[in-house]
């Protein structure tokens, strides 16, 4: 079954270009041109990812992402034409689990979705035949449905909280620098901005963690990342 994206942005000749070149790699695209319209996609259509950018007409791209995380923690690339870091960061604030700024070449953009999907088609089978769970005092986490528990009650993560989340529990103790988790969790080679793992660390401890200030599970090796106690 071929993926289904979502490409939301205002410039239609940017949508058309991204529509096509996708469309040459096999997958099917949903185009669409303001905020309303992608949230009226999103709750009644199935995506695999969603291309979103940031600056749209009605609903801008950053309420769109944080109202979609509401009830769906489909991967999310964000797009900015701003370049700023502000921008960045606030989409990654929002749930966002990857950005590309304007003017990005396709190539880096197809990369990047293929990576994620990549890394979540892995995750739908690969422990189809192991253990299903893995509990860690109060935290429970199961592979197949990608779902957390803290003392039973369900918290929804995104889809790169859950990898990283996975990641620290089944090496706990282990460092890792923010390169490697980059290079790990996010599968390709980077745009350097390291930040991007302290925004994701810092969200996911305030997901998991009684007192992110005084975190039980993940912490902070000064100097060198962050390892799983």
């Amino acid at each position: 079954m071929a993926y289904h994206i979502l490409v939301v942005d205002d410039e239609k000749l940017i949508v058309k270009g991204i529509k096509f070149s996708l469309e040459q790699d096999g997958m099917k695209v949903t185009p669409a041109y303001d905020g309303e319209e992608a949230l009226r996609y999103i709750k009644e259509e199935k995506f695999d990812l969603i291309v979103l950018d940031v600056m749209l007409p009605k609903i801008d791209g950053l309420e769109v992402c944080q109202q979609t995380r509401e009830f769906s923690q489909i991967p999310i690339i964000m797009v900015t034409a701003k370049g700023e870091d502000m921008d960045k960061i606030m989409g990654l604030e929002y749930g966002a689990d990857d950005y590309i700024t304007k003017p990005f070449n396709i190539l880096e953009l197809k990369a990047r979705i293929k990576a994620i999907l990549r890394r979540s088609n892995t995750h739908k089978g690969i422990y189809k035949d192991a253990q299903n769970t893995l509990q860690i005092r109060n935290l429970e986490l199961e592979f197949e449905s990608r779902r957390v528990f803290i003392d039973g009650k369900e918290t929804n993560l995104t889809a790169k909280e859950f990898d990283l989340l996975e990641l620290f529990m089944e090496n706990p103790g282990k460092v890792y620098s923010r390169e490697k988790l980059l290079d790990t969790v996010w599968g390709y080679d980077y745009p350097g901005d390291v930040r991007t793992v302290d925004v994701h660390v810092r969200r996911l401890r305030e997901k998991i963690e009684e007192n992110p200030s005084d975190p039980k599970y993940i912490f902070t090796k000064w100097g060198v990342g962050y390892y799983f106690n």
